[in-house]
């Protein structure tokens, strides 16, 4: 155990059941993975139902993951919980040289840029502005990164105006070639909620559960007047569409 902490009492507890507990004691780095992923989409989606003590029993499951991962490289010998937090501290007090040191405020993009560069440099790799992001990213977060990066040196517009032109741009290709432009078209509509200040995954979200609560309405009011939604068609279900809108907005 690291300390006397709840923190070392957490790593204790994941000790014990590695000793004991046929199912800890088998798991390895790679078979973790998959319920990592879940975990980390469970607490997202209790950040965003703003529920508290879902909050921390999720960030419970997280803190799990990262103690398993920790006593595991512990156990072959890689690295231990020590190496982790002094690699944090430096890392932290490297990115804010105007608190920690004598150097100026930097942009955190800027910093990460040579970051990527030394650590290229090291493998014998060549590095770019643009660098490298995990593939199990989605392709949205993905544009969005690439994007922040890119306008880290300057390869951006001054104000909203220049990715909503963009966007109109790619739209009107879209009219005449859908399949080959659409791409472009999400690509734009990403630029535009990144310089808008919105992410383009919470935008969606917001999208998309607005949609799905309208549709369900509208589901609704077609039950009650005795309308079958699988064979009114396009002209009755707008007209029920723009019922449930105006009596959401009144």
């Amino acid at each position: 155990m690291e300390d006397e902490s709840a923190f070392g009492a957490a790593y204790a507890i994941v000790r014990d059941l590695r000793v004991r507990c046929a199912w800890d004691r088998a798991q390895t780095p790679q078979s973790l993975r998959p319920y990592l992923r879940e975990e980390v989409a469970e607490l997202e989606e209790a950040l965003v139902e703003g529920d508290e003590a879902r909050i921390a029993s999720e960030l419970g499951d997280l803190l799990l993951h990262f103690i398993f991962q920790v006593d595991l490289a512990a156990e072959r010998g890689a690295f231990t919980l020590s190496d982790v937090t002094r690699a944090l501290i430096a890392k932290m007090k490297r990115r804010h040289p105007h608190l920690y040191g004598d150097g100026a405020a930097e942009g955190w993009e800027r910093q990460k840029i040579a970051e990527r560069a030394e650590h290229a440099r090291a493998k014998g790799l060549e590095s770019g502005v643009l660098g490298h992001l995990p593939p199990t990213l989605t392709e949205l977060d993905k544009a969005f990164r690439y994007q922040e990066r890119a306008a880290a040196v300057g390869f951006d517009w001054d104000d909203l105006a220049g990715p909503l032109d963009k966007l109109e741009e790619e739209v009107h290709e879209a009219r005449a070639q859908p399949q080959e432009e659409i791409g472009d078209v999400l690509f734009a509509a990403v630029n535009v909620a990144r310089k808008a200040g919105v992410h383009p995954t919470a935008a969606l979200e917001t999208a998309t559960n607005k949609f799905v609560m309208r549709f369900r309405e509208v589901e609704k009011l077609a039950a009650e007047r005795g309308i079958a939604v699988e064979t009114a068609g396009l002209a009755v279900l707008d007209k029920l569409w723009d019922e449930v809108k105006q009596q959401q907005r009144g």
